[in-house]
């Protein structure tokens, strides 16, 4: 109860004891006035006594006192025996109490401010700003869920990626092939768990490798160990290192089924379905492991700025943001990402075969190295050698994009520019310096198949196409992009007072 309530309560209770002691001193004596008078005086006086009491006391909040289940009982057992006494004197211990807790709160609030925003007020040991990918299971102890990855092959020999299928002679650098005639459901058990692909391991350096017969036992050895696992623990998830997602339709099925196998288990496996389809994939055993999201007609980069923050993916090393219509036969991921690691490259892309849906000579594929960096293109194009499109440049078709250029990346992504054109152009803005962070993995080559899927997704308007109406829109992308990055930059330059540099268009 504050301050002015109290004193009012009091005030009253004075008034009316005042006004008491008034009636008992007067007699029919007495004239009318003067009763009168004594009454005022009476009740001035009562009212300044109380106000002063009323003040004097402590804070009393009604509805926090707390009495004990004894005295709670009191009107429903009325031999209960409580005394009023005893109730007053527990409700004043209890507001003693509940004022020295509420003292005691108002100094050990908790606020920091170096948390998320919106998180302030939570002690930072238990903010988990990242999440990730990785499957849970429903049931058993949550340290539980996610299974390291254990293997005596990998532990002797670290990095070499090995493909299967069966009988498949592995070729050794420096040495002859290396034949492991083991059957891949054999194989397959010690890396079941591992993610959505045909069976790979990495093994170390062939020049190291001291003969085929004690590679093969290591990796029966594994698998031995594999299948000792309780068969309910097959069904838990590797923390993957990287991950892989395809914007798809059910009629691609067939080669994204072929491009998911060129991908291993250090990879989680996501999906984003276009034509809302999603439930027909699971023909596909990969399909099962896989993260499926669904929005009908929407791009790829409609989807990467809605759940591809970059505190979802942050455990995972790279990440790639790939089309459906991509032919991946001369692909294979894990040596991709020894190259890139190799040259230092944060955001690159393969190498597109020149014979189909090549639209930049930075991306189409050297035979003659692993890595390019630069090219030159038309007359009149490059305006600097380091800049788009003759460097620091990749397509927006098969971007791969390690942990920290994403960050950057995504934030660029506008909500409203759903196709990203544009974007290809841009990417120079998050690595430093581009032209050595930014290229094309020759080695590694993909083919551009040029399948309008999703452009057939749109709607046909004044007698276009539908397919015209998008290629339309994309267009307009473009041209609002540089027009937002240009004036971001120009306000930038104002802001800080500094001239701004020659080349700030996108």
């Amino acid at each position: 109860m504050g301050y002015g309530k109290r004193s009012i309560f009091v005030t009253l209770i004075v008034m009316v004891f005042m006004a008491k002691l008034g009636t008992l001193g007067r007699s029919g004596f007495i004239r009318k006035t003067n009763d009168s008078m004594r009454l005022i005086m009476t009740t001035f006086v009562g009212f300044l006594i109380g106000f002063l009491i009323g003040i004097s006391f402590p804070s009393v909040n009604i509805t926090k006192l707390h009495f004990p289940s004894s005295i709670a009982s009191y009107n429903e057992d009325k031999n209960s025996g409580i005394k009023t006494q005893a109730l007053l004197n527990h409700a004043w211990i209890s507001t003693h109490n509940n004022n020295s807790l509420l003292n005691s709160t108002s100094t050990t609030k908790i606020y920091v401010s170096t948390n998320p925003k919106g998180a302030e007020r939570l002690p930072p040991e238990i903010i988990v700003p990242e999440s990730d990918f990785y499957l849970r299971r429903l049931w058993g102890n949550p340290s539980e869920d996610l299974l390291a990855t254990i293997s005596l092959f990998n532990w002797f020999f670290p990095h070499v990626a090995l493909q299967f299928p069966p009988w498949f002679p592995f070729p050794v650098a420096g040495s002859s092939p290396l034949w492991l005639p083991v059957p891949v459901p054999l194989v397959a058990g010690s890396v079941s768990c591992a993610g959505p692909s045909v069976p790979s391991l990495a093994v170390g350096p062939m020049a190291a490798l001291p003969s085929s017969f004690v590679a093969l036992w290591l990796l029966l050895l594994d698998n031995l160990l594999a299948f000792c696992l309780p068969i309910s623990d097959w069904d838990l998830s590797f923390e993957q290192k990287y991950l892989v997602t395809f914007t798809v339709g059910y009629e691609q099925k067939k080669n994204i089924d072929a491009a998911v196998k060129k991908f291993s288990g250090n990879f989680t496996l996501l999906l984003f379905h276009y034509d809302g389809r999603t439930s027909e994939w699971d023909e596909f055993e990969w399909s099962k492991r896989a993260i499926h999201v669904s929005a009908r007609k929407q791009t790829k980069w409609w989807y990467a700025k809605r759940f591809l923050h970059p505190n979802i993916v942050a455990p995972y090393e790279y990440i790639f943001i790939w089309d459906e219509d991509l032919g991946l036969e001369h692909f294979n991921a894990e040596r991709y990402i020894e190259l890139v690691k190799k040259h230092d490259l944060e955001i690159s892309q393969p190498g597109l075969e020149p014979n189909n849906g090549l639209t930049w000579q930075m991306t189409k594929r050297r035979g003659d190295r692993e890595v390019h960096k630069e090219t030159e293109e038309r007359p009149g194009w490059c305006t600097d050698p380091h800049l788009p499109p003759c460097a620091a440049f990749v397509e927006i078709m098969a971007p791969v994009f390690s942990r920290n250029a994403w960050k950057c990346v995504w934030h660029m992504i506008q909500n409203d520019l759903v196709h990203g054109w544009g974007l290809d152009f841009a990417l120079r803005k998050c690595v430093e310096p581009a032209h050595e962070k930014i290229g094309v993995v020759d080695s590694q080559w993909i083919v551009h198949q040029v399948v309008p899927s999703l452009g057939n997704q749109g709607q046909s308007e004044k007698g276009k196409a539908p397919w015209e109406g998008v290629r339309e829109r994309c267009r307009k992308e473009w041209g609002i992009f540089q027009t937002r990055l240009a004036d971001a930059e120009k306000a930038y330059y104002k802001k800080m007072g500094i001239a701004p540099p020659n080349a700030t268009s996108v």
